[in-house]
């Protein structure tokens, strides 16, 4: 059963809380306006993120932006939690400098979007807490819930970064290195250079040697890790500032923001306008 927190100014989910016993909620592709964290206990499951296929097993937790389009199927019986938070509710890039969620658990552009747990009693003590207050009408709910998710979100940074050094090669070698210099240079250089052929020449290799190694490493194509971080910035500016589209679109290298909008609403599901009033500024602006 669930339990949820309607945002009375308009009547949309701001919190919620579910206790799983079967994935069927997830048996289809779908997208949602609010962030999704969901922690699955010792099963054997798939797992779909942006089109990209994970298989996965044992305690696992997933964590999924606005809008990521996921879906999650496996035969067996699932025990687990559903916790869904939406951006007016908790402001991840407002709490960017206590807590590195961004780019890291959620709009992650070339990292993984889940990780295994390590010490899931935590994180099943603080969703105890969570539903009992939940369960209460007292004053500062709102309040209190916001400081057992920063709990929550800051035990998921520290266990993922866990995971992220165990999958990290021990040896470094002339492919990994590539790897890296593409990220810091993608990271650099997203605003102006779009292509794999621009990236490239930027490091001296051929199209096909850097898309090989992606494949390998990142299991994605060296255009996707591109549009991927594009639209990351694209999504932050929406959320946070109130700048027209064809000023976002001309920040991030698009001299016609009609592309931009048709490349954003084909990578997001939805257009910029849409995604600033269901999920950014608009919304923030007037709370």
């Amino acid at each position: 059963m669930a339990q949820i927190i309607i945002d009375k100014q308009n009547g949309e989910l701001a919190f919620r809380l579910e206790e799983l016993n079967d994935l069927s909620q997830f048996d289809h592709l779908q997208r949602r306006n609010y962030y999704s964290i969901v922690l699955l206990c010792g099963i054997s499951y798939e797992l779909s993120v942006d089109f990209q296929s994970f298989e996965l097993q044992g305690n696992q937790m997933i964590c999924l932006a606005p809008y990521q389009p996921f879906m999650i199927r496996s035969e067996e019986k699932c025990q687990g939690y559903l916790l869904n938070f939406h951006p007016d509710f908790f402001c991840t890039y407002r709490h960017q400098n206590e807590i590195e969620t961004e780019g890291f658990l959620f709009n992650n552009f070339h990292g993984l979007p889940y990780f295994t747990v390590n010490e899931q009693s935590l994180f099943l003590n603080l969703i105890d807490q969570i539903s009992k207050e939940m369960d209460k009408d007292s004053i500062a709910q709102h309040e209190v819930l916001v400081a057992f998710l920063k709990v929550f979100l800051i035990e998921a940074v520290r266990q993922k970064k866990q995971f992220d050094q165990q999958l990290t090669p021990r040896s470094s070698d002339s492919k990994t290195e590539i790897l890296q210099n593409l990220v810091d240079a993608i990271e650099s250089n997203y605003c102006k250079l779009h292509s794999p052929q621009e990236y490239a020449d930027e490091l001296c290799v051929s199209p096909k040697t850097l898309a090989g190694i992606v494949k390998k490493y990142l299991n994605q194509t060296t255009s996707s890790l591109i549009s991927n971080r594009i639209i990351i910035e694209a999504k932050r500016e929406l959320y946070l500032t109130s700048k027209p589209v064809k000023q976002i679109a001309a920040f991030l290298g698009y001299d016609d923001e009609f592309y931009f909008s048709r490349f954003f609403k084909k990578k997001v599901g939805v257009s910029p306008d849409i995604y600033r009033k269901t999920v950014g500024f608009a919304k923030l602006e007037s709370n």
